[in-house]
This record gives structure tokens, C-alpha cells and sequence, in this order.
């Protein structure tokens, strides 16, 4: 069923991606992890549909995603340059049962992220952080660059605040201002060093390019996490688009 959704905010998170605000009438609840689509009408009829992961938490008043702009796409530049708060969208969900984490669950959980695949991940982690589950979240972020990262002081406020949540960074082509390692491609150690044990039994959650799921994927699985415990959510391009 497609409705409108209400263009109530429009934040900058990187120099081409866009944490867009929507508030959706009737909209009752949804899970971490789910994703909406967006349909957009041209004066001649055409129509286009695009799908984007939710970033906020099922709880919260305003559900929000975030754009990552393609150089040649035909909805994601129009998010991420034009539209305007007051303006309206065709939404249809949000939907999804299989990327998805519930408060229920009480295993600990490794996410793990490449560029803009974090946005599905940030729905986890903020609806963690809003329950009263005690279990462990931890988030691997593979990122070009320090500028390419999402959500960054969010990020960085609850690797700090929180009991329950930590987060590690992989930079592949420049690092952050005393950095301790010069910049790395991610690898089998790399990933193992900075994940949750294969001993404390966590669901993982990975998400990105097609190319990184399937190589983090793979790792995992020789390393002893077990397929079924693995969950993956791709896209084939460079934003934020599934």
C-alpha cells in the first residue's frame, strides 16, 4: 500500500548523502533493520522505485533514512540535492522480515558494516540503545575515509557513553588525524581482531557492497561463525539504494 510520508527534515551526512526525516500517518511500528520504498512521478507519467534501509529506531516519532547520492541515479540525486522539508513522498512500508533485529533477542550482536551499508545497522543500535536489552552490540565500519562516515558523532557519543555498544573503524584509503595505523584494506585478521569471538555466539549483521557482504561472508564462515547465525543485507552500487 503506498501512502505519503511528510518531509520534515533534511540533514547533510556527508558532502553526497542525506538523512531525510519523514513522518508517515498511521504509521504503526516497524522493525530494525526493515527498509521503505520511494516512488517517484514524472509530469509524464514515469515512475521510478527505489528502496532505503530505515536508520531510526521502530520507536521514534519521525522515521528517518539516509541517501547516499549515485552519479548517474535518477531518485538519489533529486533526495539528496532538492527536496525540501514541506514536501511529500510515495512510501510504501516499511517492510522486511529476515535483516531484521527484535529487543527479544538476547544473543549478542556483531554488525558489520561498509560505507553507507551502516544505515540498516544504525536501526539495530538505536533501537538497542532505546530497550532495556542487556546484550553486547558491537559495529565494524570499513569507510574509504574519515569524511565518508555517517552518523559520526552519534557514533562516537555512544562508543564512549555506552555499556553496551562499542564500535571499531577500518580505513582503506585515509585515516583520521593521529590515527594510529596508516590506512588498510580489510582482511581475514583484521576482521577477526575486531569483531565479537566465534566462542561468545553472536548473530551477525553485515551489510554493504555486494562484493565486501560476500568476501566478509565468506571469512566468517571459514572461521568457524556459523552460516546461520549470518545475516546480509547488499546493494550493487555506492549508495544507499538496495
Amino acid at each position: 500500500m503506498w501512502r505519503v510520508a511528510d518531509v520534515v527534515s533534511g540533514v547533510a551526512e556527508t558532502e553526497t548523502s542525506r538523512t531525510i526525516g519523514l513522518r508517515v500517518a498511521g504509521l504503526d511500528g516497524y522493525l530494525a533493520g526493515q527498509h521503505i520504498d520511494i516512488r517517484l512521478t514524472a509530469d509524464d507519467g514515469y515512475t521510478a522505485v527505489r528502496s532505503y534501509s530505515v536508520a531510526t529506531a521502530p520507536m521514534d516519532e519521525v522515521l528517518e533514512i539516509t541517501v547516499a547520492e549515485l552519479a548517474d541515479g535518477e531518485v538519489s540525486p533529486y533526495l539528496v540535492r532538492d527536496l525540501a522539508v514541506g514536501d511529500q513522498l510515495e512510501i510504501r512500508g516499511p517492510v522486511g522480515g529476515w535483516f531484521v533485529w527484535r529487543p527479544s533477542n538476547a544473543n549478542p550482536v556483531q554488525l558489520i558494516a561498509g560505507g553507507s551499508g551502516v544505515v540498516p545497522l544504525m536501526s539495530m543500535v538505536r533501537a538497542h540503545e532505546a530497550s532495556s536489552n542487556p546484550s553486547q552490540f558491537r559495529l565494524l565500519y570499513s569507510l574509504k575515509s574519515p569524511a565518508a562516515g555517517f552518523y559520526q558523532e552519534e557514533l562516537r557519543t555512544l562508543g564512549v557513553e555506552s555499556s553496551r555498544f562499542s564500535v571499531d573503524y577500518v580505513y582503506t584509503r585515509s585515516v583520521p588525524a593521529g590515527w594510529p595505523s596508516a590506512p588498510m584494506r580489510l582482511t581475514p585478521e583484521t576482521l577477526l581482531a575486531n569483531i565479537l569471538p566465534v566462542d561468545a555466539a553472536p548473530d551477525v549483521f553485515v551489510c554493504g557492497q555486494t562484493v565486501f557482504v560476500e568476501t566478509v561472508a565468506e571469512w566468517l564462515v571459514q572461521a568457524g561463525y556459523p552460516a546461520a547465525t549470518i545475516k546480509t543485507e547488499r546493494f550493487g552500487g555506492t549508495g544507499g539504494t538496495r
